[in-house]
């Protein structure tokens, strides 16, 4: 928890804030000091911090939050080694390998994340990157989901090149996610298989071919404040497009373990005002170990972010659609929908 501030402190964050969010605003790009001030300064007080996030906020979304729904359509049996995740080579955690779900099962799940309210339909895949037969056959998957359903589609699976990501373009996907889950200096802390300009090609590469970048972080993995700030940047600079602020949930099993120190639900706040603030108009998640880290503040993260994750994560639960309804409506926001755009 941040240590309460003094009068002069509080003084100084009241030209601090509304300056922040004009500058925002304004489209300009925030200071790393800026960024540090947020997430590390006493001087700064929570509600404060989420009302100039807020406007920021308001500007690019109103009031509306866009609910994601992922469908975990293969699992386990990566060969990479990320320690964070419970799918990879070097995990010890009893999950349940599955190879691609069938059409049907991807599709089915396409109507009724659409039916559901969702904006956005997110389809995940394990291992490194999808051979060419395989890239094909999701292809057309996606044409066929975009035919069928009014929703929104993101795929994730693994590295791309500019001729996958053409291929997939042309079939009408909307989004390509591959998050960065850090900052480059920590990277080859959580992962050996692979490097950290592995994952900003491959974002490289499908944002040259017309996709729109989804890419975000896992907070609570030992980084440092300044590590954050620099990611919330290079995302900024990478135009993401949409940005799932993760906070990390240990699955026993896995070769990262358990985090000491934690994250408590204000830093959680903080950091997702950092997001906000460093990328004004994408769209910000609240997103995995949200209900585990932002407790009885939950409700608080709508007002830097526009975004929320239904139904569960790969290998991690989540709230159930009618759970985030309520949680929405509850805070005085409204769910969009596509056809509403």
């Amino acid at each position: 928890m941040i240590p309460s501030s003094s009068p002069n402190a509080t003084a100084a964050a009241d030209l601090f804030l509304p300056s922040l969010a004009e500058q925002a605003l304004a489209g300009g790009d925030l200071a790393p000091r800026d960024g540090l001030r947020i997430l590390t300064d006493p001087g700064i007080p929570l509600l404060p911090l989420l009302h100039a996030a807020f406007r920021v906020r308001e500007r690019h979304f109103g009031r509306g939050v866009r609910v994601h729904v992922l469908l975990n359509a293969q699992n386990g049996a990566c060969p990479e080694d990320c320690h964070y995740c419970a799918q990879s080579a070097a995990s010890q955690a009893p999950i349940v390998e599955y190879p691609l779900k069938s059409d049907a099962e991807i599709l089915d799940g396409a109507r009724r994340a659409h039916e559901s309210g969702a904006w956005r339909y997110c389809v995940v895949l394990s291992g490194r990157e999808p051979p060419r037969a395989r890239l094909d056959h999701l292809a057309r998957v996606v044409t066929m989901i975009k035919e069928r359903h009014p929703v929104e589609v993101c795929l994730s699976a693994g590295f791309l090149d500019r001729e996958g990501a053409r291929r997939l373009k042309a079939a009408g996907l909307d989004r390509y996610n591959h998050n960065l889950n850090t900052a480059a200096g920590r990277y080859q802390k959580i992962c050996s298989t692979h490097g950290y300009a592995d994952r900003v090609a491959t974002l490289e590469a499908a944002r040259a071919e017309g996709l729109e970048v989804c890419s975000g972080i896992i907070a609570g993995m030992g980084e440092t404040p300044e590590e954050l700030v620099e990611a919330a940047l290079t995302l900024r600079r990478l135009n993401a497009r949409s940005i799932p602020v993760n906070f990390y949930v240990h699955v026993p099993g896995n070769r990262l373990g358990a985090v000491e120190g934690g994250l408590s639900p204000e830093f959680c706040l903080r950091l997702l005002c950092l997001f906000r603030f460093a990328n004004p108009d994408a769209e910000v998640r609240a997103a995995g170990g949200r209900e585990v880290h932002l407790r009885s503040l939950e409700p608080l993260a709508l007002y830097p972010a526009n975004s929320l994750f239904a139904g569960g994560y790969l290998n991690v639960g989540g709230d159930p659609m009618v759970q985030v309804r309520a949680l929405v409506a509850d805070a005085g926001f409204f769910i969009e929908r596509v056809e509403e755009e």
